[in-house]
């Protein structure tokens, strides 16, 4: 443990000096190739800093950061589009927006972002309450107790409710550094009645609000003249679910150390396969539109026999949820002592 907080400070003073090059550096050059040709080696170095961790937490946390959002947003910073763009007003806004999955909120007034406020913090509470009832079945021996099937659907939660609250964890802090409203990067996602509502405005926001302009509108233009603009549209969307599978086998890697096997991509690209076909569908309207109860549990279902069937099983093959779940509850051994000192 002592090692991987070693690291930790090493990756993320790494990760402020490499952002203050971009700063004070890149952005005196000029858009397009010059500039891009300058950000180069910080691509390389947030690629590499997710192999000093062990942990799975770290090198994820890291991984999805640095080596994809950060890239990500570096490579539009190169031709001036935002979130970067225009340049922020010191090296602390530029630093957090450009390592951060955080973007402001300014389209609340006071008294909406109160209400809303009090709601979801509501929500937070309950979900709390849940994760930690999860925490309890995983220290009563689950793995004797629960089909695998009933344990992917409890780890899938897991999953989503301890990605959220890590980054509603971050997006009160960079609400505190920087003075402004964060806005969430979950939008209740056990709600959505299709996959295009669940994967685009519902499902950790700031993948899509940096794959659109990354990667969908540069390929929707590029196909358009070639296969016109309502199949470019269709080339794009798959485009990004690719980019999106190409970087989970990414952060994959890094946590197995092994080759990949593809799974994970072809989850990805099922995903954007059925999701261009229910967006033709809508546009055609052969069917009218079924329940919204009806339509919110097979996108739930879709989504459970799927991750059950390319999603997961590197990371069962590979025991990547018992390592998950001895950190989640090594962390609950340490704040018990601690707090027993007390």
């Amino acid at each position: 443990m002592e090692e991987e907080l070693r690291n930790l400070i090493k990756v993320w003073i790494s990760a402020l000096i490499s952002t203050s090059y971009c700063y004070y550096i890149s952005s005196k050059i000029s858009k397009g190739f010059l500039r891009l040709l300058s950000l180069l080696p910080i691509f390389i170095i947030f690629l590499l800093l997710p192999v000093l961790f062990s942990s799975v937490h770290f090198c994820v946390i890291s991984a999805f950061f640095l080596t994809w959002l950060a890239n990500f947003k570096l490579l539009l910073f190169a031709f001036d589009q935002e979130p970067l763009s225009p340049l922020p007003s010191n090296l602390t806004r530029f630093f957090c927006f450009a390592c951060f999955p955080i973007k402001t909120n300014k389209s609340h007034s006071c008294s909406n972002r109160i209400y809303k406020k009090s709601i979801s913090n509501w929500f937070l509470a309950i979900k709390i309450l849940f994760f930690s009832l999860l925490l309890r079945v995983y220290s009563n021996n689950y793995d004797s107790d629960l089909s695998q099937f009933a344990f992917l659907a409890l780890f899938t939660i897991h999953v989503y409710l301890e990605t959220e609250l890590i980054l509603v964890f971050v997006g009160a802090l960079m609400s505190m550094l920087l003075g402004c409203e964060i806005e969430p990067v979950f939008n209740e996602p056990y709600l959505a009645t299709s996959l295009q509502d669940f994967w685009s405005r519902r499902w950790n926001l700031m993948v899509p609000a940096v794959l659109r302009p990354a990667v969908h509108i540069p390929v929707q233009r590029f196909s358009a003249p070639l296969l016109g603009l309502h199949r470019a549209f269709y080339a794009g969307m798959l485009a990004t679910f690719l980019a999106s599978g190409l970087m989970h086998e990414l952060i994959y890697f890094y946590t197995i150390r092994k080759s990949p096997t593809w799974e994970v991509t072809c989850f990805f690209l099922l995903h954007g396969v059925v999701t261009c076909a229910e967006i033709a569908m809508k546009r055609m309207r052969w069917l009218p539109p079924p329940h919204q109860a009806v339509s919110g549990l097979a996108v739930a279902a879709f989504l459970l026999v799927t991750a059950s069937w390319l999603f997961y099983p590197q990371v069962l093959r590979n025991d990547v949820h018992k390592r998950v779940i001895s950190e989640c509850l090594l962390v609950i051994d340490v704040v018990k002592r601690k707090l027993s000192v007390f």
